[in-house]
């Protein structure tokens, strides 16, 4: 098998991109530690725990893994970047959650890519299929794959697809000749850096370069953590309720980036009405995002960063909203309503 015939496989399984890199040790292994150990993680264990060392080999994953097959699955949707879009009534959801979940649409494609490998190379090899969860150093795989670099946002940036994919892995006993990583094109632009409204992106803890402060980043305090977000991070957010494209929005190389045909990944809940979202009740939660990656801040904490934005949008409409979240039996949610409540005051 060449990676030829890989990216020819990929692309009937639904992938845009994909390509080859050897299943050794990640270069980028010692600069992850580095981010961990300066506590840039945050709360989020599963980046820090026993896990983390298993990041640096995906032979921990596969022992007889010989290649990692990379693919990316475009997710961009014809719609307004968050940027362009400032109606102080509606929230904002990330792009990547508009649609379907997806770990089970990646998942799926990866399948049938495992199934026709077995069809061309003999079902002779042992393979091991990875989507997000896995604890493998995506990035840095799909970088030495071909499908990017890694710009100062951390996202991996492809010339002419830009930054709105979705990664998976499929690690392989198959010896397959690797590509080879593409330069980095991001030279001296700044504008990621310097849109970042809580200033989470950077200088790295032990290279040159940049990385992400996952303390300071919308996508982490209105997803990944849990409990009350820290009172002096919370003007920043804006109308945030779920998740941060800002660094994507801004980047040069999503200027043109394609749109996906794909019907899992188009809107459903881009920018839905803040009023709406405040008096929803934990069922109607779950059946309005129903299969999509926003059921991962929870209830509660949904509830929390409607608040917030609210408080943020700053309109008079939203007291009695607000002042029916401040009696939540949840103390997180009224906490933070009586934040915003101040905030309209």
């Amino acid at each position: 098998m060449t990676s030829a015939e890989i990216r020819d496989l990929a692309r009937a399984c639904g992938f845009h991109l994909a390509g080859v890199a050897p299943a050794l040790p990640a270069p980028d292994r010692e600069p992850y530690h580095a981010w961990v150990d300066a506590g840039f993680a945050g709360a989020m264990t599963y980046l820090t725990d026993r896990r983390a060392n298993l990041r640096d080999d995906p032979r921990n994953l596969l022992p007889s893994a010989r290649s990692v097959v990379c693919v990316g699955r475009l997710y961009n949707a014809p719609w307004p970047y968050s940027t362009r879009y400032a109606d102080p009534q509606l929230a904002w959801i990330s792009r990547y959650a508009w649609g379907a979940d997806y770990h089970a649409v990646v998942r799926l494609g990866l399948e049938r890519l495992e199934a026709m490998l077995r069809e061309r190379a003999g079902p002779a090899f042992d393979s091991k299929i990875c989507v997000d969860t896995a604890p493998l150093l995506e990035r840095s795989y799909a970088r030495l794959a071909g499908l990017g670099w890694i710009g100062k946002n951390t996202c991996l940036i492809h010339r002419n697809a830009g930054s709105w994919f979705f990664l998976g892995e499929l690690l392989v006993s198959l010896d397959i000749a690797p590509d080879a990583p593409p330069p980095d094109r991001c030279g001296t632009c700044r504008r990621c850096i310097d849109a970042c409204p809580t200033a989470a992106i950077v200088p790295a803890p032990s290279t040159s370069g940049y990385a992400v402060d996952a303390r300071l980043c919308i996508s982490y305090l209105t997803i990944e953590l849990r409990g009350p977000i820290p009172e002096e991070r919370r003007a920043g957010i804006g109308g945030h309720v779920f998740g941060c494209d800002i660094c994507q929005d801004v980047c040069p190389w999503n200027r043109r980036a394609p749109s996906t045909p794909d019907p899992a990944f188009q809107p459903r809940l881009a920018a839905p009405p803040l009023m709406s979202l405040a008096g929803i009740g934990e069922e109607e939660f779950h059946a309005m995002f129903r299969g999509s990656p926003v059921t991962r801040a929870h209830y509660s904490g949904f509830l929390r960063n409607v608040a917030v934005a609210m408080g943020n949008r700053g309109l008079a409409e939203f007291r009695a909203p607000l002042h029916r979240l401040a009696q939540s039996a949840d103390p997180v949610v009224a906490e933070n309503a009586r934040w915003a409540l101040a905030r309209l005051r």
